[in-house]
């Protein structure tokens, strides 16, 4: 049985991979780690794992196979680097790091050792963005992310929030970038206000927008093709435009929260990668590329 390290207990841990982890204990042996003895202690009796650790060394001397790390970006790059010389496969919550040439060296030698680098971008895995992915003869996509209320500088903003719609706009679209263009807007206090990303094809455009204070919180995907427009709202319903309808499919009320938002199908291929030595789910190129837009819309 593959031994699966989980560093950093913290709210994304406990809500998008603990409950997913809790139930393939028959197929994975997971260790918990985290200086916090009284979280630890409680999350493992929660969940009923048999296993955790104080300290990433500790973690390391178990041996794992791969380790899933949610510990605070700016500890990313060094935790990341260890575990790969220490020739272990890691997963790690977006964003690889800001600075991008840090992220390009990390994923160099990960390739260098035969390792998985695969980054947390949950929602090319949601359901109904793959059947999104999956039309063809796609024209326009918008990637939309609007919150009720901000007050994140740009800098956090864009790689904690809007990087998720950047990806996933990137996911979406079927051809070479050949033009990419951006704009920051900032509050008189220096805050994120909006942040606006238009990305051109040979026949595509994708227009990613965050507006951190638009009075609602939404996320929306709209894909226009030649035939239909597609809209995915949220990650849980799918609305499907033509001339002669307009259909809605939703999930079947049982459905888990974490199989609708990709957490769960994300989990699943990247320990059978770890496991079959198979490709990395979260393909290094393609999440380099959204890294480097990130980072270059700040720059601009």
């Amino acid at each position: 049985m593959l031994k699966i390290g989980v560093l950093g207990l913290g709210n994304i841990a406990q809500k998008a991979y603990l409950p997913v982890m809790a139930a393939m204990q028959d197929q994975y042996e997971f260790h918990l780690t985290t200086r916090n003895a009284e979280k630890r202690a409680k999350l493992a009796a929660m969940y009923g794992f048999q296993h955790t650790h104080a300290t990433l060394e500790e973690l390391i001397d178990t041996k794992p196979d791969a380790v899933f790390v949610h510990t605070p970006t700016q500890t990313h790059g060094a935790i990341i680097k260890q575990l790969l010389l220490a020739g272990i496969h890691v997963y790690v919550d977006k964003p690889v790091a800001t600075d991008l040439q840090v992220v390009q060296n990390l994923y160099d030698l990960a390739a260098a050792r035969h390792l998985l680098l695969t980054c947390g971008f949950n929602r090319r895995f949601a359901p109904f963005n793959q059947e999104l992915k999956a039309l063809p003869d796609k024209r326009l996509i918008v990637a939309e992310k609007v919150r009720e209320a901000g007050g994140q500088d740009p800098e956090t903003a864009v790689f904690d929030l809007m990087i998720h719609m950047v990806d996933t706009g990137l996911f979406l679209l079927d051809e070479p970038l050949a033009d990419t263009t951006g704009r920051i807007v900032t509050t008189d206090s220096g805050a994120l206000a909006q942040g606006y990303l238009t990305v051109q094809t040979a026949h595509e455009q994708l227009q990613v927008v965050t507006n951190m204070y638009g009075g609602v919180n939404l996320e929306q995907v709209t894909v226009q093709t030649a035939q239909q427009r597609a809209m995915v709202t949220d990650l849980s319903t799918k609305t499907v435009l033509t001339t002669a309808e307009q259909l809605t499919t939703s999930f079947p009320d049982w459905t888990p929260t974490l199989e609708k938002r990709g957490f769960a199908p994300l989990i699943r291929a990247f320990l059978t990668a770890v496991a079959t030595h198979g490709e990395n789910p979260v393909a290094p190129s393609s999440a380099i590329t959204s890294h480097a837009v990130c980072r270059h819309l700040l720059s601009d």
